[in-house]
């Protein structure tokens, strides 16, 4: 390729350089350079464009994205949204729901809400100002206001996507007007966000004068795929060793995953997300009852895909879990009385669910009046498990560890294993692979200032994060100080990680320690007990601009910890209950108070 002053604008010199340059350049390099001169000169006509705006009014209406989330999905599915709705012309703007002040919600044109439900129905740890404020007496009329909501939640749970319930509700009760009705929203959200945000996108309607996206610059790295939660890198294992002690009631697994290959990378706080497999045993169990052909094919998606039913039933549909959902769905492929009798009663779905699979629901209520496809075709796809990242990806280059307990628990003469937890366990060896993408979550991060200090709080598995913390603060040779509070059940079968604990107490990594080993005693002691017996110091790092972490299980351990902050705040700040609260409020607000409980 060579240019020619004549059919050029360049004079005699820029050809000659233009050429020279060009000769010396690969396809890949010419790509590249096409994308950036293109990104470049459609700058200067959005500047352009920019002087011509402002000489009339501006058509586009202003929409606004608020999102609460807990592992990250709605934040994604906010961001790209937005971006979406840049790219047409409208005025956006995409928050978290702690960063958005809710005084302004009157004022607002378009509001679009995304949000999942936590534990049992509650917000998610960011939208509970937002929340709070909305069902207050401070909240305004909002008359004029166009909404719309998406809810994300899990249909295993008995307030299934309760917060979008009740937020969609209140909007409705405050004047707004809902431009397009709600969407609960499973574990296998996207077919249906999609679906919903098209709904939307149509409703809001194009702007009068489109603005077109900025050309993104090409990478100079063309031929790599991208490896995400809808594409899942496989991942060959390491390492899967068995951390607890000989005679502990429990097994916890330490994993070493090569990532090498996948281009993805992470931060500590982040998850990475595995797609397991049923134990193809329960499958082949599964089979057998309903006299189904395990060679038999079946279409798995919308998309026409076809697999033969076991491997469908072993790597696609979840038959581990049941839902209220999915017993009223079964129902209309029985005429057993019984079984109509319960899906009838909310608490009998609720009392039969617990501890049941899908194996049990057609040994107890058959026969069926359905085939394999139909039957199947109910089902919902097998979810991905979340795990906390027990590594720093500056320490371990091309590499992701993890903590996983092993759930294992007798329930209506059988033994149950976890879908994930036991194949990792019992299925996974050194040199197998696992689908995996690496989930963000911006909800619980270090401090960008290496020198603040933290405090981490886990009991068991919820320990994982705070090793990638301090591997990556002694990777980064970070100055502030560090307190790790720890509980198990045993010091010497279930003390996780304890040399390396020990090792960063020694080089100063980690600056103080306190665990807690709840049967080690006659009376039981757990985390919540050792911030207590150290509630001055705790206050004292609090006071000097500590970070507090907290991780692990919701039930239970976080809402005892969270109790006991609220406490130690109210007596070493001498609070009232209702200062006390504020108190932990504006921390959270600040990102000073992180959560990462399940």
């Amino acid at each position: 390729m060579n240019l020619e002053v004549r059919n050029s604008p360049f004079d005699q010199e820029q050809t000659e350089q233009l050429n020279r340059l060009l000769l010396t350049m690969d396809d890949r390099q010419k790509i590249w350079l096409s994308g950036y001169l293109a990104a470049d000169l459609n700058s200067a006509s959005l500047a352009v464009q920019g002087q011509q705006g402002e000489e009339k009014e501006s058509a586009a209406r202003q929409v606004t994205l608020l999102y609460g989330s807990h592992t990250g999905n709605c934040q994604a599915l906010a961001e790209d949204y937005g971006a979406r709705l840049k790219a047409k012309g409208f005025e956006t703007k995409v928050l978290d729901m702690d960063e958005y002040k809710p005084k302004n919600l009157k004022n607002e044109q378009d509001l679009l809400i995304l949000t999942s439900t936590h534990g049992d129905g509650d917000p998610p740890d960011n939208a509970l100002t937002f929340y709070d404020f909305l069902f207050s007496k401070r909240a305004q009329k909002l008359d004029g206001v166009r909404y719309a909501v998406l809810a994300l939640g899990d249909s295993s749970y008995e307030f299934f996507c309760q917060t979008g319930k009740e937020i969609d509700e209140r909007l409705k009760e405050l004047g707004a007007e809902r431009i397009h009705s709600r969407i609960d929203c499973d574990l296998d959200y996207e077919e249906n966000a999609e679906a919903w945000w098209n709904a939307v996108l149509d409703t809001l309607g194009d702007t009068k004068e489109h603005v077109s996206p900025p050309v993104e610059q090409i990478s100079a790295v063309t031929d790599r795929p991208t490896y995400s939660k809808k594409n899942p890198f496989q991942a060959e294992v390491l390492e899967n060793i068995n951390l607890s002690g000989r005679g502990s009631n429990k097994e916890t697994r330490h994993l070493e995953i090569d990532l090498e290959g996948s281009n993805l990378n992470y931060e500590p706080g982040d998850s990475l997300g595995i797609y397991p497999n049923n134990e193809e045993a329960l499958v082949d169990e599964l089979i057998e009852e309903m006299e189904w052909d395990p060679d038999l094919s079946v279409i798995v998606n919308k998309d026409g895909e076809v697999r033969a039913l076991r491997e469908a039933l072993t790597s696609h549909y979840e038959i581990t879990a049941l839902t209220i959902p999915l017993l009223q769905k079964i129902a209309v492929f029985t005429d057993h009385e019984e079984f109509k009798q319960l899906v009838a009663s909310r608490g009998k779905m609720n009392a039969y669910i617990y501890g049941r699979d899908l194996l049990d629901v057609v040994r107890d209520y058959g026969p069926w009046n359905a085939g394999a496809e139909e039957f199947v075709s109910i089902l919902r796809k097998i979810p991905a498990r979340l795990y906390s990242i027990a590594s720093s990806f500056k320490a371990n280059p091309d590499e992701v560890h993890l903590t996983i307990g092993t759930v294992r628990y007798d329930s209506n003469g059988r033994i149950r294993t976890g879908v994930c937890s036991g194949q990792c366990a019992e299925r996974t060896e050194a040199g197998d692979h696992l689908s995996v993408f690496v989930q963000k979550n911006n909800n619980f991060k270090l401090p960008d200032d290496p020198s603040l200090p933290i405090i981490m709080i886990g009991s068991g598995t919820g320990v994982a994060p705070y090793r990638a913390f301090l591997e990556e603060r002694e990777e980064s040779e970070a100055q502030g100080r560090s307190w790790l509070f720890f509980g198990e059940q045993h010091f010497v079968t279930d003390f996780l990680y304890q040399v390396e604990w020990q090792q960063w107490l020694k080089n100063g990594v980690l600056t103080k320690m306190d665990v807690a080993f709840s049967r080690d005693s006659k009376e039981k002691v757990y985390v919540q007990h050792r911030l207590l017996e150290n509630r001055k110091e705790f206050y004292q790092w609090l006071a000097a601009g500590a970070y507090v972490y907290v991780c692990g299980d919701e039930k239970y351990m976080a809402k005892d910890v969270h109790n006991t902050i609220l406490q130690i705040v109210k007596e070493e700040g001498k609070y009232s209950d209702e200062e006390a609260e504020e108190y932990l409020k504006e921390l959270r607000k600040a990102k000073r108070y992180q959560r990462d409980v399940y």
